[in-house]
């Protein structure tokens, strides 16, 4: 695989995660039972995670620590 088919890869791995964050969010706004709202909540920090990981492979220093 060649570096644009990887950049290509990634960009599509990312804008996966994006989505399923934003649909993970969603579902936490809507849900009533808190077992449901912690559940979800767990599920979506963890593709936030990974969008923030690929955000930092396609654009470095995008989350640098500002502390």
């Amino acid at each position: 695989m060649d570096a644009e088919e990887l950049l290509r890869r990634i960009r599509a791995a990312r804008d996966w995660a994006v989505r399923e964050e934003q649909q993970l969010d969603a579902a936490t706004r809507a849900a009533i039972d808190e077992t449901d709202v912690l559940g979800l909540t767990i599920r979506s920090s963890a593709f936030e995670a990974v969008r923030q990981a690929l955000d930092e492979i396609l654009r470095p220093g995008t989350h640098e620590n500002t502390d």
